[in-house]
């Protein structure tokens, strides 16, 4: 486990979400015993082989509508809702369940990268107004994947997009607290631009 640069990021007073996909429930633990305690899953199945409620966890990757029925009432959060179809079912089985499920709006912020997945950027703020339709969601923030690009002036610049769309939206949504933006690779940057969360996972496993 990279222990300095768990060190780092507490310094920095920052929200980690530590990405474990691919890694055992026994390095989930051993983070734990390092004072990580919210972890982020992509992959629905390989959540549930790895859920233990005395630790956080955040769906942070595509979540099919199918699947919802099986994590709500899990997870603390939901990183990653990119459709109002996504967050009606989310609304359904949360509403079954009697809770309220927290999530954040994924937007595709990337102009250049097809395989990115969130809501169109240019439409968050509808899709921000569309989301409060549910009685059953609450809307905790914005999440986005930069470009994968070794340009950091293109990264930086999405980074300062998203939180501009932040600010504003603060002001007509005040319950949202959270930028999630900056994965293993462009983390430092994203702080440097407004993120209040990071998603960190190769780095912490180096």
């Amino acid at each position: 486990m990279n222990t300095a640069l768990i060190q780092e990021i507490k310094e920095k007073h920052v929200d980690l979400v530590a990405v474990t996909k691919k890694h055992t429930k026994e390095e989930v633990d051993e983070l734990a015993s390092l004072g990580l305690h919210v972890f982020g899953e992509n992959r629905v199945q390989e959540f549930l082989t790895k859920y233990d409620p005395q630790y956080s966890w955040h769906i942070i990757g595509h979540l099919q509508t199918n699947k919802v029925k099986y994590i709500v009432g899990k997870v603390d959060r939901i990183d990653s809702v990119d459709s109002v179809k996504l967050a009606k079912e989310i609304n359904k089985q949360a509403a079954k369940k009697g809770i309220v499920q927290e999530v954040l709006a994924e937007l595709k912020v990337s102009k250049t990268d097809e395989n990115k997945t969130g809501y169109p950027f240019e439409d968050a703020e509808a899709f921000l107004a569309d989301l409060q339709q549910f009685d059953n969601i609450k809307v905790k923030g914005l999440m986005c994947i930069a470009t994968n690009t070794d340009d950091q002036s293109v990264v930086a610049g999405e980074f300062d997009e998203m939180k501009a769309l932040f600010d504003r939206m603060k002001k007509v949504y005040p319950e949202m607290d959270t930028l999630s933006m900056g994965m293993s690779h462009d983390w430092r940057l994203a702080l440097e631009h407004g993120a209040t969360q990071v998603r960190i996972g190769t780095a912490l496993f180096e």
